[in-house]
């Protein structure tokens, strides 16, 4: 399996990035927001968000954003990050790039100091609550916005 990497959105991939929300199920559209809408709040949240490209080769095959700090995260788990948007176009799914990412986003957070790992998923359906607590995400037990908030502990 080839590498993947994390860039950030530029002139040059910006039309893939908001093409990519398109490849998805109408399932997955209810989970996640599009793309457009991820970068323009990221535009807004300039100073708390961290939105990537993901990349195979130099193909872009998925976005992901994380806020780098978030105030409803409770004083005794932070510092933390909060995975605040992550797909993966629908041709790269089930493939194990998913892991990757997570991965090099755990990464991230070891070598900024960061303690836990945040996110927020739908419960409908098996994806993606089942992909991030088999990952080792742990469900809080809180549901915000229809979304039930999980966390992981980094080592």
């Amino acid at each position: 399996m080839s590498k993947i990497h994390m860039k950030k959105v530029t002139d040059k991939n910006f039309d893939d990035v908001i093409r990519m929300s398109d490849t998805l199920t109408d399932y997955q559209k209810q989970c996640v927001a599009p793309n457009a809408i991820s970068i323009a709040q990221a535009y807004i949240n300039y100073k708390r968000a961290w939105p990537r490209v993901i990349t195979l080769g130099n193909k872009p095959i998925g976005f992901v954003m994380i806020a780098l700090w978030d105030d409803d995260i409770p004083v005794e788990d932070r510092p933390a990050y909060f995975l605040w948007r992550f797909m993966m176009s629908k041709d790269y799914q089930q493939k194990g790039y998913g892991r990757q990412v997570l991965d090099q986003i755990v990464e991230k957070c070891k070598i900024d100091g960061i303690k836990m790992l945040y996110t927020s998923c739908h419960t409908e359906g098996e994806q993606p609550y089942k992909f991030y607590t088999k990952y080792g995400f742990l469900d809080t037990g809180i549901v915000d916005g229809g979304e039930s908030i999980l966390k992981m502990h980094i080592q």
